[in-house]
């Protein structure tokens, strides 16, 4: 236990620059969407206590807000607001509208009818009795919504990340797509101590008599405006360009570790989600983004691949790895999942992504129309030999490729299928194979090379330019250690790589990573 804990100290000293800079992010969101959220729910709520026919409409409203899952929120902004703070700060918003809303109404409405009867006989106008009668004696319910408030922001902010907002979220992300342990703890333990933190501060401030802290209750806006400030502070010392990678690109040797070990990169970099990085860099909210050469979003965002210089990327050849349990098990397994081998060359598998990567076909479709095109389409049998269970990565390559292997087991054997997609990072996926979760799924010789097998240096170095000693090497590592056999590969290479604007990539004369690096300076 000692060693764990010391190995999690290790890393967060290791990381603290970016630790720091993504707490004061994520300090910075909460406290901005809480700031418009109590500018927007104050007035909602004082409203419906003086108009108590609009309750019921307003809170049921601001209610259905809460119930809708925080992940699709951020995706409902997207096509609005893009990415960035903007939809993270709005979604936060609205999730912060409830309490506030509801508190405000219950604590005015909770004032004793007596004493408003009271001040309206000393002559007290409206603005009068609300002000320095009613806030004051409901204040203690007020802070207790802004409270809950706080906390739930503090929470739905790690999701910010996932539209390239920052905060603590990146290295919770980060963790979850590598299986990292001390990744995901410190992103989560900072994240779990600012709300226990705004929370006990928010609670003593609740306790107080109003009338006697009234100067420091007038402060609260302009601590919270202080706070939310703080979302600005990293990006002040940031490079001339910015870079948006995957969190499981920015953990790995063939990745941002490598970029900066071999190439000395150290370029301003945001975690995203790559269901929307190429857009992002498209709609110039980014630089340089990570992205698979074999993407149909190349295409249609025009993006140039920089050429590896310094060959870090090694080759990723796709073949389905599957454990020797459900090669015995299923015997007509290998057979039929080697019916794709040598039938999806790179331009192929490039227009299959695009198709659904930006024309937004279903992956089932653009797996059966490719079959039908090759002849090797067939109804299923509806058999009942077993079950066989493929895995998938969270992208749309791994669905297009899940449906085909599935479609064609099916077609051409008498087992049925379960498919378990959108599994996240390579350990995820590579972990519920061993674990007997998933009998096989597609992976790529270089990540097999790197980010499992995480081979030494020197047998990197030798292998890799050469794919078919790649491919060699994996298959007999796997086979030995893990008792899992790599089949005949599919035939294209989706390699790793960074990629730029055409345009800007031209204005800047980049065309290699090293000639990137140049235009690169953070410190």
């Amino acid at each position: 236990m000692n060693e764990q804990q010391q190995s999690l100290l290790d890393f967060m000293r290791q990381q603290s620059d970016k630790l720091l800079s993504q707490t004061l992010e994520h300090i910075g969101l909460t406290f901005i969407s809480l700031l418009l959220a109590v500018m927007i729910g104050l007035p909602l709520g004082i409203l419906i206590a003086r108009k108590k026919q609009l309750s019921g409409s307003v809170l049921g409203f601001a209610g259905v807000l809460q119930t809708i899952p925080s992940i699709a929120l951020l995706g409902f902004m997207i096509p609005l607001l893009g990415i960035g703070p903007k939809p993270a700060i709005v979604a936060l918003l609205l999730y912060a509208l409830l309490p506030i809303i509801r508190n405000t109404y219950t604590g005015i409405t909770g004032v004793d009818v007596s004493i408003k009867e009271a001040a309206v006989a000393m002559g007290m106008s409206k603005w009068q009795i609300l002000k320095q009668v009613e806030l004051p004696l409901a204040m203690p319910v007020i802070l207790a919504g802004i409270r809950t408030a706080t906390v739930i922001n503090v929470g739905v902010a790690t999701l910010a990340s996932y539209i390239a907002a920052g905060g603590l979220g990146e290295f919770i992300f980060g963790g979850i797509s590598l299986n990292n342990t001390n990744m995901i703890l410190a992103g989560a333990i900072p994240a779990a101590l600012l709300a226990i933190v705004f929370d006990f501060l928010l609670s003593l401030i609740q306790k107080m008599n109003f009338r006697k802290v009234r100067l420091g209750v007038y402060a609260l806006p302009v601590i919270t405006l202080l706070l939310a400030s703080f979302y600005f502070i990293p990006s002040a010392y940031g490079g001339k360009l910015t870079a948006g990678f995957t969190p499981e690109f920015m953990g790995r040797q063939d990745g941002n570790l490598g970029l900066r070990d071999r190439y000395g990169l150290k370029i301003h970099t945001i975690v995203i989600s790559d269901a929307v990085m190429y857009k992002a860099a498209y709609e110039k909210e980014l630089d340089v983004i990570s992205g698979y050469s074999t993407d149909g979003r190349l295409k249609a965002y025009d993006l140039v691949v920089l050429d590896d210089d310094k060959h870090i990327f090694p080759p990723y050849y796709a073949a389905p790895i599957v454990s020797e349990v459900a090669l015995k098990k299923f015997p007509e397994l290998e057979r039929t999942l080697n019916m794709l081998s040598g039938t999806i060359t790179d331009s192929i598998m490039t227009e299959l992504n695009y198709r659904t990567d930006y024309l937004h076909q279903s992956p089932e479709r653009v797996a059966k129309e490719f079959l039908e095109s090759k002849n090797l389409y067939k109804p299923a049998r509806n058999g009942k030999a077993g079950i066989v269970r493929i895995g998938s990565k969270i992208f749309g390559e791994q669905y297009i490729l899940a449906n085909m292997y599935a479609m064609l087991i099916r077609g051409y054997t008498n087992y049925d299928v379960s498919t378990k997609t959108g599994l996240g990072g390579t350990k995820i996926c590579f972990d519920a194979l061993t674990n007997n979760q998933i009998d096989f799924y597609p992976e790529y010789t270089g990540t097999g090379l790197l980010a499992i097998l995480q081979a030494q240096p020197q047998t990197v170095n030798k292998l890799m330019s050469d794919k078919e000693r790649t491919y060699n090497f994996v298959k007999a590592e796997f086979n030995k250690r893990y008792n899992i056999k790599w089949l005949t590969p599919i035939g294209f290479n989706n390699a790793y790589a960074l990629m730029m604007r055409r345009k800007q990539a031209q204005e800047l004369n980049v065309r290699t990573i090293s000639e990137l690096k140049n235009h690169t300076n953070t410190n």
